[in-house]
């Protein structure tokens, strides 16, 4: 990274963490998002601006001067619209990757995710796995986006490099530890596939600092590249550490009841106006068969997992107990 970076997404899970590292690096960091905000860092205040993705015009003065974008702007929803999804990680990706082309950005790092390659894996995974459109679209919308962050590469429009992160999770990360410990809570942890399926977590700090190799090492132009722990981890494992800290143990059922029970209790929440990603499609995720091999990303980036499970999950509930989470789901159930 040459000069400035900007990161859009930037008052998200993922967004905060990039721009908390980049600042603590010493790295001009500026960061946009749908809605102003600011980020305290450990030097000081960053300012996010108003800025979206699908309206190019609202990125302009964000992206004078800009080295490298991280982009990190998407829906990630398994019940949101087809539409929707389409219009922000498809067509924002390629509207912004117009804008920074012509501001004469050097390098953009999509995030995208490992959902492109399905649930129905063979045991080990890389990059050269095909994708699988399966339509959910959560998943097609991420190898669509892929494409057109690729094309362009290709076509000489910018350098740019595809990050396939795995299930991240850490203080805050909405679906792989504020959502399933609200579900967990009100007693509707359920696992398909007996809690068999393979997740693939990787801690927020590990994925952040692929990030930063990868906007930083010249031979990662081009590439797609899996960043996970390098493991896999039942399902009924990572879930059950995150029900220890609200005294629940997830129901472990075979997918033929677990799938309509999960899309029954999501529907039931919609309807009465409770928010709820309980859907066939995250059910789809837990059903996972096989993970995810990280040579590439070791090779070409220098990249290392640092963050086991253990160091992890005691990160994530130290933060649970000082955020207020948990007394917060504690006080629903009563």
């Amino acid at each position: 990274m040459n000069g400035p970076v900007l990161v859009t997404g930037g008052a998200g899970f993922i967004g905060r963490a990039v721009v908390r590292h980049l600042d603590g690096a010493g790295i001009e960091v500026r960061a946009v998002d749908r809605r102003a905000t600011t980020i305290d860092t450990a030097g000081g205040r960053i300012e996010v601006r108003a800025g979206d993705t699908t309206v190019p015009g609202s990125l302009a003065a964000s992206l004078v001067g800009v080295d490298t974008v991280v982009h990190a702007a998407a829906i990630v929803s398994t019940v949101v619209d087809r539409a929707t999804m389409h219009a922000v990680n498809v067509v924002g990706t390629r509207r912004l990757i117009e804008a920074a082309r012509d501001a004469g950005v050097r390098r953009l790092v999509h995030l995208s995710s490992i959902v492109v390659h399905g649930a129905d894996l063979p045991p080990w995974v890389d990059e050269d796995h095909p994708v699988r459109i399966t339509g959910d679209a959560y998943g097609d919308t991420k190898i669509a986006g892929e494409q057109v962050v690729l094309a362009a590469h290709a076509a000489g429009e910018l350098e740019t490099v595809v990050l396939r992160p795995g299930d991240v999770y850490g203080p805050g990360s909405r679906p792989w530890v504020v959502l399933p410990l609200t579900y967990l809570a009100a007693g509707q942890g359920v696992l398909p596939a007996r809690g068999r399926g393979l997740l693939a977590p990787v801690h927020v700090d590990d994925v952040v600092d692929a990030i930063a190799r990868a906007g930083r090492v010249p031979q990662a132009a081009g590439q797609v590249l899996l960043v996970t722990a390098g493991q896999g981890v039942a399902c009924r494992d990572y879930l059950g550490r995150l029900g220890a800290l609200v005294g629940r143990t997830p129901r472990c059922l075979p997918t033929a009841i677990a799938a309509p029970a999960a899309a029954t209790l999501g529907a039931v929440s919609r309807a009465r106006g409770r928010p709820s990603e309980l859907s066939p499609a995250s059910t789809r995720l837990l059903t996972r068969t096989g993970t995810f091999r990280i040579d590439r990303a070791r090779r070409i980036l220098g990249y290392e997992p640092r963050v086991d499970l253990a160091t992890g999950m005691a990160d994530v509930a130290r933060w649970a107990e000082t955020s207020g989470l948990l007394a917060q789901l504690a006080g629903r159930e009563r």
